[in-house]
């Protein structure tokens, strides 16, 4: 095994409640029951990235994303303490992305300048339907007014970017409805939409009583023909639920699947680390009650562990394939500290089956590897 190369680092921050836990949600989030401890939980916060430094290495942020949860429930005054508590511990690049996720109820979007004030730079607006029936089946509280008024207001603010989130295969959705929705947000004009297909997890309301969802005939042609509608309204995709015009794709998540460093801070946020002297790639979990992160006789760290070198390739690729580009070979040299030998060995009944190309200094997926690639990930196990 080679000496890790050390990758840009992000960070995480998790916010955990919400005003109700929608039917489709399995991220670590919890309805409100209670008045938001907010001025508690940022202090923490700011305890769980001090223990953490050491994980720094002399790196700057890249980009630091905001997520839950519902953050946009926090006053703008407490997301500046936040940002300007992480400045002080981690110097942040000059073009650092700060995102966090909002929705578009009244009550948030009327908070929207006050996190850009608070240093936001990028809000991630939570849409998900512009129809009423839908928000009511995904359990949603705003309607499709306060969808396109947050909207129209973020566009008015001076950030760099912001992204809308849209779903699609929702239950009962026809072909027609789900490209009048898609219509809908690119008539908004964001500069970045994710535009994702609704699955049913494990441990959620729809798993415990499942909807009726469109047959993969009717999804397929969905994605079929919201990428073409995507693509001449001038935006590109760069993975696989997201679309970006030119110069917004989402430095955070392209972190992500470029198999980069996150410190995660937060109820249940996870951490992957490089540490070149050791050779060793660790991820960490926070814990994940907003009881027991709150607890300061508690340590933060809910379990620790390494990535075996038997793991790193499968975490590798399972990252990197979802950018849908050429993965150079010596990103997987460098971050996973293995020779390319161990990858083409396991890559090869993908090779076989056209999935994935060899292009000499990288590897490409096909578009049968893009359209199947649950698929090429399950030759990799």
């Amino acid at each position: 095994m080679s000496q890790l190369k050390l990758p840009p680092l992000s960070l995480y921050v998790h916010i955990p409640w919400c005003i109700q836990k929608c039917p489709y949600c399995d991220f670590n989030s919890h309805a409100l029951k209670h008045d938001i401890p907010e001025t508690t939980y940022v202090a923490r916060l700011l305890d769980d990235l001090r223990a953490d430094l050491a994980w720094v290495q002399g790196r700057e942020l890249t980009s630091i994303f905001i997520g839950g949860g519902t953050p946009s429930l926090f006053r703008a005054n407490s997301i500046k303490q936040l940002l300007d508590g992480i400045a002080k511990l981690i110097p942040l690049e000059a073009n650092c992305e700060i995102t966090l996720e909002a929705n578009p109820g009244t009550f948030e979007t009327e908070r929207f300048s006050g996190f850009v004030d608070a240093g936001v730079t990028r809000l991630s607006i939570g849409v998900q339907s512009l129809q009423h029936e839908q928000l009511e089946a995904l359990g949603r509280i705003h309607d499709p007014q306060q969808a396109i008024a947050a909207a129209a207001h973020a566009s008015s603010l001076p950030l760099k970017s912001f992204n809308l989130d849209l779903m699609h295969g929702l239950p009962g959705q026809s072909l027609k409805d789900a490209m009048a929705d898609l219509e809908g947000v690119i008539e908004l004009n964001p500069p970045h939409i994710s535009w994702y297909q609704l699955t049913i997890e494990p441990n959620t309301a729809f798993a415990s009583r499942p909807p009726q969802l469109p047959e993969d005939d009717e999804l397929w042609a969905i994605q079929e023909q919201g990428h073409e509608k995507l693509i001449a309204a001038g935006y590109q995709q760069y993975e696989v639920s997201a679309y970006a015009k030119n110069g917004h794709q989402s430095k955070h998540n392209r972190n992500y699947w470029m198999f980069g460093d996150y410190l995660g801070i937060g109820c249940g946020a996870h951490s992957k680390i490089t540490i070149p002297t050791t050779g060793e790639i660790i991820r960490c979990e926070k814990i994940k009650h907003p009881q027991g992160y709150l607890d300061l006789t508690r340590p933060l760290r809910y379990r620790q562990w390494l990535v075996t070198a038997d793991e790193r390739p499968f975490e590798f690729f399972m990252n990197y394939f979802r950018l849908l580009e050429p993965v150079p070979k010596s990103a997987f040299e460098d971050f996973t500290g293995l020779p390319c030998s161990i990858a083409d060995q396991l890559l090869e009944e993908a090779l076989q089956k056209h999935l994935v190309v060899d292009k000499g200094r990288y590897w490409e997926t096909t578009q049968l590897g893009r359209r199947y690639l649950n698929s090429v990930l399950d030759l990799l196990v």
